[in-house]
C-alpha cells in the first residue's frame, strides 16, 4: 500500500481551496461543438448523499466505540412521506417478475448504487441489528442527481462522429498542433495526481454512485442492460456479491472512474504518446497514441475501430490529437465487462475524452478530464463523466514513492456461489469460467436464481463479443 506524503497532502489541501478547482469545467474561451459544456447539475449541488452509507471507508471494520452514521432510515423509522412498496428487492423472491417496479426508487429502498456494495455485509453489521434482509435500511428518496446531468449534452450519436467534429473544429482553429520534444508545452503534465478518495472537492461525480438513485442510472440503459444491472443490484443487496478482483479477474475499462479501484494517477506526457496509469485493485493503463488513425476495415461488418488485431483489449486502444495544450482522445476496441454497483458495458463501448489543463494565475495545477461514453448495446443515450485531477508531485520530488505494480495471487474461489478463502492444500471442484460470457451471471443463475422467471431470450444477446 502506498500513501501520499505529508507534503502531498498539504499541497492538495491548498489546491482544493484554489478558485480554479471550484468550477466543474474550466473556461476554454469559446463555445465548442463537443467539449467544455457546463454540467446541468453537479453532485456538489446535492443536499447530501443518497445513502445509506454506514461504511465510509472500504475495508474499515466496525468499531462499537466509533459507529458510522447510517445516513438513512431503518424500516421502522421512515419519514411519513415514504410509502414502502408491498414487495421490493429485499423481500422479492424473483426480481425478474418485478420489472414493472424497477424504475421506482422505493423498489431499492432508495439505496444509491454505491450503497449496494455496503449492503453486502448487512446481516453482520452490529450497529444496525439487522436480522433478515427485510429489515435492511433505506436511503433518502428525496435526493439524487437528475438524469440531465448524466446524459451527454452534445447530441452526437457515435464516438466517431464526436471525435471527427472536434477534429474539424480544431482544424478551424489552426490545428491540430504537432510538437517535437524541443517545443512541447505540456511537459508540466508529468507527475502524480491526487487519488480520488482524497480529492472529494474535484473528482467526485455521478459514476461514484453516492448521489444517484438506481432508476436514474437504469434510465440511460437499454432494456437488456437494465436487466443486467438489476441482477447485479439484487445479488449485491442479498449477499451474493461477485467482485472481479476477488478472483483476480480483470476490473475492466469503466473502473478507471471508481475511487475504490484506483489511487494516485501517474501521467507521462510526450508529443507522440501520453501514458496514464493508476491502480490499487488492479493496474489501470491508458496509452494515447497522438496522431495515429484507427483501422476502420471491420466496422462495416459489425466490428469496431482499432489499432492492432481484431481482439478487444481490457482498456481499449486510444488515439488522440493536440489542440494547443488540450489533448482530445478517442478510445475503441474495449472488452465488454462489468463494474459492480454500476452498469455492465459491451465490447461496443467507446469514449471521447478531453484532458484540459487547469491553471491558477498562469500556473499549471491540474487536469480537467471530461469523458463522453458511447455504447450502442448498453447505453440508450451517450453519458458524460467529468472530474478534475490535482497534481501533487513531480517525479523528481524526493517524497514521491514509485508506483507499486499490482500482481494478484488468487486465494478466494467460488464454492457453490460463495466467495470462499482457501488455505494451501485445500482441494475443491473447480469449473473453469467462460471469461467472455458473463461468468458472474452464470454463478448467480445456477446457485441463487432457481425458480425465477428469467425471460427467454436468444443466448447470443447476452454474450460479449469474443475475440
Amino acid at each position: 500500500m502506498k500513501f501520499a506524503s505529508i507534503k502531498s497532502l498539504a499541497l492538495s489541501a491548498v489546491l482544493v481551496a484554489l478558485p480554479a478547482f471550484a468550477q466543474t469545467l474550466p473556461d476554454i474561451g469559446f463555445k465548442s461543438v463537443g467539449r467544455g459544456r457546463p454540467l446541468a447539475a453537479s453532485v456538489y449541488d446535492q443536499k447530501g448523499e443518497v445513502g445509506p452509507n454506514w461504511i465510509r471507508e472500504f475495508g474499515q471494520r466496525y468499531d462499537p466505540a466509533k459507529p458510522f452514521p447510517l445516513n438513512g432510515y431503518k424500516p421502522d423509522g421512515l419519514p411519513k412521506n415514504y410509502k414502502p412498496l408491498p414487495r421490493d428487492i429485499f423481500t422479492s423472491p424473483d426480481f425478474y417478475a418485478d420489472k414493472a417496479l424497477w424504475m421506482d426508487p422505493r423498489y431499492y429502498r432508495c439505496n444509491s448504487p454505491q450503497a449496494t456494495e455496503y449492503q453486502r455485509g448487512i446481516l453482520s453489521q452490529p450497529a444496525l441489528n439487522v436480522k433478515e434482509d427485510k429489515d435492511s435500511p433505506w436511503g433518502h428518496c428525496e435526493l439524487g442527481v437528475p438524469r440531465e446531468s448524466i446524459v451527454s449534452p452534445y447530441g452526437f450519436k457515435t464516438a466517431q462522429e464526436h471525435y471527427e467534429a472536434l477534429q474539424k473544429e480544431t482544424q478551424g482553429r489552426g490545428g491540430p498542433s504537432v510538437y517535437t520534444y524541443a517545443n512541447f508545452p505540456n511537459a508540466e503534465w508529468n507527475g502524480v495526481y491526487e487519488r480520488p478518495a482524497r480529492a472529494a472537492a474535484s473528482q467526485q461525480n455521478w459514476y461514484w454512485g453516492r448521489h444517484t438513485q438506481i432508476p436514474t442510472v437504469l434510465s440511460v440503459l437499454t432494456p437488456e442492460y437494465q436487466q443486467r444491472m438489476v441482477q447485479e443490484v439484487y445479488h449485491q443487496m442479498r449477499g451474493n456479491a461477485l467482485w472481479p478482483s476477488t478472483f483476480c479477474w480483470p476490473e475492466g475499462f469503466m473502473r478507471r472512474w471508481y475511487p475504490a479501484a484506483v489511487w494516485e494517477h501517474y501521467v507521462i506526457a510526450t508529443p507522440d504518446l501520453v501514458h496514464v496509469q493508476a491502480g490499487v485493485a488492479r493496474n489501470f493503463l491508458q496509452d494515447i497514441y497522438v496522431g495515429r488513425q484507427f483501422k476502420m476495415d471491420d466496422v462495416a461488418k459489425g466490428g469496431v475501430p482499432r489499432l492492432g488485431a481484431a481482439v478487444p483489449r481490457w482498456y481499449g486502444e486510444t488515439v488522440g490529437f493536440w489542440d494547443k495544450d488540450v489533448l482530445i482522445t478517442w478510445t475503441s476496441n474495449v472488452q465488454g465487462w462489468k463494474s459492480h454497483s454500476e452498469f455492465e458495458f459491451s465490447s461496443k463501448l467507446q469514449s471521447v475524452e478531453i484532458y484540459t489543463p487547469i491553471r491558477e494565475n498562469g500556473k499549471f495545477i491540474g487536469l480537467n478530464h471530461e469523458a463522453i461514453l458511447y455504447d450502442e448495446d448498453a447505453l440508450a443515450v451517450p453519458v458524460r463523466i467529468v472530474r478534475n485531477f490535482h497534481k501533487i508531485n513531480n517525479y523528481t520530488d524526493a517524497a514521491e514513492t514509485p508506483y507499486a505494480f499490482i500482481e494478484c495471487v488468487q486465494t478466494i474461489f467460488n464454492v457453490d456461489g460463495h466467495n470462499s478463502p482457501l488455505t494451501p492444500g485445500s482441494k475443491v471442484d473447480y469449473e473453469m469460467p467462460d471469461m467472455y460470457n458473463r461468468p458472474w451471471a452464470k454463478i448467480w443463475e445456477e446457485n441463487f436464481e432457481q425458480g425465477m422467471s428469467k425471460p427467454e431470450v436468444d443466448e447470443d444477446l447476452f454474450k460479449f463479443d469474443k475475440p
